[in-house]
């Protein structure tokens, strides 16, 4: 495994980050605590989640099966960066109720404390804003995570789903303050949805920011879908955001010609996916979000994995980037 540091921190964390999500809705505990167990075992340190996987009635069970695996003890804890998020309802009983979510000064410290309870730990290292808050100025923000760094409840703190502005916002807020402000932004960011590339990488570089995208495959977009709807392969190699994306002649188009590609080169669609973000500018490591422990097998080749000048440049030119900003819509 290759490390990097995280933004401008000290923080070491794994070049590739391990998705949690589908801890609980779709593995089970035993089946998550394996894959976690394989993921440290090839050395990932760095795990997000969220306070709200698990989703539906069941909200927060994710945190809890990542607890439930830091109690078995042998070092996992302490091995591991563990980063979670808040934002989304989490009140009493599954039913949305006032001050349950978003980002004022109550929720973070009520989220904090029940992060913390289902992690089975005294402390977050990265906690991060799911969505940004446009009712709650960065200000309140601040003072409610500056306390919890002076309680040792979290380390860092960082954004997901943030504009370009809003990082530069909130870090001139920070800065204002005397704080640290956010050290990396999580995005939807792969081959098939670029336009991260205006501003936010820019944004997030500017500031010192590690990019850790999401939905590196695209919903499985990346991953071969084409291929495995001939072989017959399941169901869901084509559903939510890849068969939206497919419905779409054009992308069909692009998503065929990189799987040819791929194929005259003799490489995994889903693969090169990864490994081509990790040749990108301002990214810390895409995160991976494996239902089994052969998908985490997979994800991990990508790291070995090197794409040569003339593979980048036609990957160029089947999903060619927006460019930078101004002048991706403007002359």
């Amino acid at each position: 495994m290759e490390y990097t540091q995280l933004g401008r921190t000290g923080l070491k964390v794994s070049r590739l980050v391990l998705g949690t999500m589908n801890f609980g809705p779709q593995t089970d505990e035993a089946g998550s605590h394996a894959i976690m167990d394989a993921a440290l075992d090839a050395g990932v340190n760095f795990f997000d989640t969220a306070n709200v996987y698990g989703w539906g009635d069941d909200k927060g069970r994710t945190e809890e099966i990542i607890g439930t695996w830091f109690a078995k003890g042998g070092g996992r804890r302490e091995k591991v960066v563990i980063a979670t998020k808040v934002f989304g309802n989490m009140g009493p009983d599954g039913a949305d109720w006032p001050n349950h979510d978003r980002l004022s000064a109550v929720n973070i410290r009520r989220a904090v404390d029940a992060s913390l309870k289902r992690l089975r730990t005294d402390h977050i290292d990265l906690y991060q804003f799911h969505h940004v808050d446009r009712a709650t100025p960065w200000d309140e923000i601040w003072q409610a995570i500056d306390v919890l760094v002076q309680q040792g409840k979290i380390v860092y703190a960082g954004s997901s789903n943030h504009a370009g502005w809003h990082i530069a916002q909130a870090n001139e807020a920070a800065r204002r303050r005397g704080s640290l402000g956010l050290v990396s932004e999580q995005c939807l960011y792969n081959l098939a949805e670029r336009r991260a590339e205006m501003e936010v990488i820019p944004a997030a570089e500017g500031y010192g920011l590690g990019v850790i995208p999401w939905s590196p495959l695209h919903g499985g977009l990346l991953g071969g879908v084409i291929r495995k709807a001939k072989e017959g392969g399941s169901a869901r190699a084509a559903s939510g955001r890849s068969a939206d994306a497919l419905a779409n002649t054009k992308v069909r188009e692009q998503v065929q010609a990189y799987e040819d590609l791929l194929d005259k080169h003799g490489l995994q669609p889903g693969e090169v996916a990864l490994a081509w973000l990790l040749t990108r500018p301002g990214v810390t490591g895409p995160i991976v979000g494996p239902r089994t422990s052969e998908q985490l097998a997979s994800a991990l080749r990508a790291v070995e994995l090197e794409l040569s000048a003339e593979l980048l440049a036609q990957l160029d030119e089947i999903f060619p980037g927006p460019g930078p900003s101004p002048e991706a819509f403007a002359w």
